[in-house]
């Protein structure tokens, strides 16, 4: 009976240490980049939508940004075509782009379909609807990759329309430019554009990896929480290399522009969106403005 009670009791700390952090963020848009073997791997797929679902039902306003790279890959491949990328960013032909638009399109209703199973209402939408996304074509070095697209303008009508009426937007980061082309787009550029736009309280990106180390090989330096200019000096001391370089350099553009606060997440740990924001000491990294007090401490 005692073991019993003590497991409830353990419950109820949980809550009650979640209760300021629903507190504060009651009404406030989040916004959460989805991508990575996060997106590939059914029974984490699952739970990252859980996650989603229950901060909407406390009071969050979620934003979802997905991305679609793997399985981009795998339909590109089993229609016999060669995957090309050039610095990290997919060459994308009109037929690459085709393909593309249709496999992001699934994934996109296929999250629609998970938020609706759990009872909350989804609109599944893409940066061409209502203009949300406006590009123009983007260079690689200066080489031509195709109909990839870097954002110009984000119009986030569509998106405060959806929230006011109560829907979880979920966004597939396709755009189109001034002659109405359609353009493949980063799916952090996309999400970090938004959350810019919709002044998002929080930006979460869900990765594959753990989040910021002070020693990328030293797994024990993993970084709780950054400052804009603690991130600037990491970069610039050559401590941030592959691609989490331009996801940080994401996160400090986001938080120049009137984001308040931006969690690096392994989207390979189960919950880990509820462990970073309703918890005192969260499971990655957060990047804070300068008008963000830190509230992760170590127990006393």
């Amino acid at each position: 009976m005692e073991k019993g009670m003590e497991q409830w009791m353990q419950k109820a700390e949980v809550l009650i240490e979640a209760l300021p952090y629903i507190q504060r963020f009651n009404r406030k848009i989040i916004v959460v980049k989805y991508g990575g073997s996060a997106m590939v791997d059914e029974e984490i797929k699952k739970n990252v939508i859980k996650d989603v679902t229950l901060l909407k039902l406390v009071g969050f306003k979620p934003i979802i940004v997905h991305g679609g790279g793997k399985e981009i890959s795998r339909w590109v491949g089993k229609v016999g075509m060669e995957p090309r990328f050039i610095n990290g960013l997919r060459v994308t032909d009109a037929d690459t782009m085709e393909i593309a638009e249709m496999v992001l399109n699934k994934v996109n209703k296929s999250l629609v379909q998970m938020v609706q199973e759990l009872g909350v209402k989804a609109v599944g939408i893409s940066g061409k609807d209502g203009g949300l996304l406006k590009v123009k074509k983007r260079y690689s070095d200066g080489q031509d990759i195709g109909y990839v697209g870097e954002i110009t303008e984000v119009n986030p009508k569509v998106l405060f329309d959806l929230l006011e009426k109560d829907f979880l937007p979920i966004v597939c980061p396709v755009g189109m430019d001034e002659h109405y082309d359609t353009f493949n787009i980063n799916a952090d550029d996309a999400a970090c554009a938004i959350a810019r736009a919709v002044k998002a309280e929080k930006l979460a990106f869900l990765t594959d990896i753990e989040g910021v180390y002070r020693d990328p090989s030293d797994k024990s330096s993993l970084i709780s929480e950054l400052s804009v200019l603690e991130a600037q000096e990491l970069i610039e001391a050559g401590n941030i290399g592959g691609g989490m370089l331009p996801k940080l350099n994401n996160c400090i553009d986001a938080i120049e522009n009137g984001v308040s606060r931006v969690h690096i997440l392994d989207g390979r740990i189960l919950h880990c969106l509820l462990l970073e924001i309703f918890t005192n000491k969260g499971i990655g990294t957060a990047i804070l403005s300068k008008n963000e007090g830190r509230y992760y401490h170590e127990e006393q």
